[in-house]
């Protein structure tokens, strides 16, 4: 693989990764109630369901899964479900309006797994990923010249830059924390990422 094909695919997975989705909005919802180290939990979840749906693509394991029609809608609706109860439990969020103090470092350590947990969840059961390394990994393969490890390579550039971006994102929400502690705008925020939540599942659904 040449240097300019890898240059031609950074543009095309910068576009992709810029565009918000579950995992913006998953990210966001831990950022808000865990700071910035649950942000960074999630994060490091989804960057784990990418490289987990990367590795599957890069090796041909997503061709299987999506040819797989039982396969697929399971995973496809796991998926809708999952982002529905996390789009339910933001919307839960907003009604009461009751929060919890910023998490001390104990207990965020405690919570550490369940952040990395949703992150994951979130990221592995979106068969829109598997399908995205689909479409796009082979637009810039040659079966003739093509290793694995050059699979490998554009497979896992999906998730590194999609971690740093959402990295650039929870620097953002760190810096503006106060303001977003407000009552009124945390309200607000868990209104808005959990009706996007519920609106990705049901988007899911109906494809």
């Amino acid at each position: 693989m040449t240097w300019s094909v890898y240059g031609s695919y950074l543009v095309v997975v910068v576009l992709v990764v810029l565009a918000p989705g579950p995992d913006t909005m998953v990210m966001l919802k831990n950022a808000l109630a865990g700071g910035f180290r649950g942000a960074l939990m999630a994060n490091a979840g989804i960057l784990a369901g990418n490289l987990v749906q990367g590795s599957a693509a890069a090796l041909g394991l997503s061709v299987l899964i999506v040819d797989s029609q039982p396969l697929f809608h399971t995973l496809r609706w796991l998926g809708v479900a999952y982002l529905c109860y996390l789009g339910f439990q933001a919307l839960r969020g907003a009604w009461k309006g009751e929060y919890a103090p910023p998490e001390d470092t104990a207990r965020d350590r405690r919570r550490a797994f369940r952040r990395f947990r949703e992150g994951f969840l979130s990221n592995v059961t979106n068969p829109k990923v598997l399908v995205l390394y689909l479409s796009v990994l082979p637009q810039f393969l040659n079966p003739a010249t093509t290793t694995t490890w050059d699979a490998l390579l554009l497979a896992y550039t999906v998730g590194i830059l999609g971690f740093l971006w959402l990295l650039l994102l929870m620097v953002f929400v760190h810096r503006v924390r106060e303001w977003l502690r407000r009552r009124r705008v945390r309200r607000t925020l868990d209104a808005v990422t959990g009706s996007a939540l519920i609106g990705f599942g049901t988007l899911l659904a109906v494809e």
